[in-house]
């Protein structure tokens, strides 16, 4: 339930949880964005000035292990998050803190709910199911350009999807570190369709090099129902319409590096027209790690056998769990 029945006091603040996510990011990075260059011709231009300076002292750290906290990971905030969707991490196989990891995740999704609170929270309770497994979520480097924000983002354990920030995470930080990599990218949020699995990883090698370079184990995970949680419009090549959406989608992704979809959800009450998302059960399986030969400078061809072997052992996962967590039997997993 939400506002407008039985006021149900755990359904509203699972909503708040979810309605204050993106827009808190769009505040706190408008704030400097505006402020710092308006203070410079103030009275309070030394606010500026230091803003930039600490930025400038700082400006390796997202890229060299970052600054998380466990406080802010584990904000009861994050506990309503998970709740309202509800959002499940499941364990298939042990991660040795021997070892260190890269985790794909598939699939990206319109905004990734489930990979945000699986990895970049403790709501769900990575570190009591991965003892000794230190996660860190890789998204776009540019959030981390703009003050504030790069500092509660990192925070909850989220770096850069850079080749030097997760080099620096597998080579200089000891064991026991898994980075998160969400292998479609951005562009596979256009494929997030109800009722359809499909992502983009046919030519998406760099985190299998990635692997080769720096002796991480692969490990395949799978978000079950991420799809489904928004309603995609995507409307028909030759109208208006479709012209005015690749329009913004070209811009978009040439500007932020961010693809524009057209979706819609619920409101603030579960039978109502908005943008939340539907209250819809994702459920992140983390498959089983397999290693890989560590090279400097592997071959085309090696990347391309174990890209081969990680594709294996996903449509293995996915195959396995599908009709657990709500696909069909007869779903197949599709790789453009």
């Amino acid at each position: 339930m939400a506002f407008g029945s039985t006021l149900d006091f755990q359904a509203v603040l699972q909503t708040l949880s979810v309605l204050h996510w993106v827009p808190l990011y769009v505040v706190l990075g408008a704030i400097p964005i505006i402020f710092v260059p308006v203070l410079l011709f103030t009275k309070y231009w030394m606010v500026s000035v230091l803003t930039l300076g600490w930025l400038l002292y700082d400006w390796k750290t997202h890229s060299q292990g970052g600054r998380r906290s466990n406080w802010v990971r584990n904000w009861t905030l994050w506990k309503h998050f998970r709740d309202y969707f509800p959002i499940k991490l499941v364990k298939t196989c042990e991660l040795s803190p021997s070892h260190n990891y890269i985790i794909a995740a598939h699939p990206h999704g319109i905004l990734s709910y489930g990979i945000f609170c699986n990895f970049g929270t403790e709501s769900t309770g990575f570190s009591k199911i991965f003892p000794g497994i230190t996660p860190s979520l890789a998204t776009l480097e540019g959030i981390f350009w703009i003050p504030i924000v790069r500092e509660y983002v990192m925070a909850k354990g989220i770096c850069p999807v850079s080749r030097s920030a997760i080099k620096y995470l597998l080579t200089k930080m000891g064991s026991g570190n898994a980075v998160i990599v969400v292998v479609g990218g951005a562009a596979e949020a256009l494929l997030s369709v109800p009722g359809t699995a499909k992502i983009i990883l046919k030519n998406r090698k760099g985190f299998v090099r990635l692997a080769c370079q720096t002796g991480a184990y692969l490990v395949p995970s799978y978000s079950f129902g991420e799809n489904d949680v928004h309603k995609q419009e995507i409307f028909t090549d030759g109208t208006w319409l479709r012209s005015i959406q690749g329009f913004c989608q070209r811009i978009s992704k040439c500007i932020l590096g961010l693809s524009f979809c057209t979706f819609h959800g619920r409101g603030l009450t579960r039978n109502s027209w908005g943008f939340l998302p539907f209250n819809l059960p994702i459920t992140t399986v983390v498959g089983e790690p397999f290693p890989v030969p560590k090279m400097e400078n592997p071959s085309q061809e090696i990347v391309d056998k174990y890209h081969v072997l990680y594709i294996k052992a996903l449509r293995k996962l996915f195959d396995e769990h599908k009709v657990r967590y709500g696909v069909s039997e007869s779903q197949e997993l599709m790789i453009v």
